[in-house]
């Protein structure tokens, strides 16, 4: 292609510029709607709720501590803790019951043996050597003209990307998990406090679907760069 010539990666603009942008815009609206229903006041502060989705399933081996930062809310396996950010742990919002509910559903997953997130723990070390190595590798392999090294880069992206793709059924389970123990254990009250909740965990979602697009966008423009150097 001639625009390769004047410095221009036309597989960048056509695949993944469209994806960055996606991606975004999903940032955007998880800060957005976060902001939105942080001012619909609950019952229950997001500590609270979390602490009432874990005894509803039969977990009290569970922590749950508060960390510093901005939606740095996440479930630690390893050390059985939930932590959740200062926007969250006290704040008695709609979205903080939302969010502190997810990260619990993240435990009862857990404790319930959820397949999807013990195929996701196990293939996380594999995965995240591969995250690493793949780009170095892919662009030595390029710089130096060396397609072997360029393809194993490629097949450690791709397992990188197949994380991504587990990932997505673990937290929309994660999700579902937590609207219905917000509404079977009367956590947030009326419909429409249970549907503002919803929608924090939506936005949420539609930023691990873009970032799956965009590495799935990333790894079809490296395959296309290599297949053209070949040539």
């Amino acid at each position: 292609m001639p625009y390769f010539y004047y410095g221009i990666d036309p597989y960048y603009i056509i695949l993944v510029l469209p994806a960055i942008v996606l991606c975004t815009i999903a940032q955007i609206a998880v800060k957005s709607t976060f902001s939105k229903f942080s001012k619909k006041q609950s019952m229950l502060s997001g500590a609270e709720a979390a602490e009432r989705v874990l005894r509803a399933n039969g977990i009290y081996d569970v922590e749950v501590q508060r960390v510093s930062g901005n939606l740095t809310d996440h479930y630690d396996p390893k050390k059985n803790v939930i932590r959740l950010s200062e926007a969250v742990y006290d704040a008695h919002t709609v979205a903080a019951v939302g969010v502190a509910a997810h990260e619990a559903g993240h435990a009862v997953q857990y404790a319930k043996s959820y397949s999807p997130i013990k195929i996701r723990t196990a293939i996380y070390p594999v995965c995240n050597i591969g995250s690493q190595l793949s780009l170095p590798l892919i662009l030595l392999g390029l710089a130096f003209n060396f397609p072997v090294l360029a393809q194993v880069g490629v097949v450690f992206f791709a397992a990188a990307l197949i994380f991504q793709l587990v990932t997505l059924p673990v937290e929309f389970n994660a999700s579902r998990r937590a609207i219905t123990a917000i509404r079977e254990n009367n956590i947030l009250l009326d419909d429409s406090e249970i549907n503002s909740a919803r929608k924090v965990l939506t936005a949420a979602a539609f930023t691990y679907i873009t970032a799956f697009l965009l590495s799935l966008m990333q790894l079809l423009r490296l395959l296309l760069l290599i297949n053209r150097r070949r040539r």
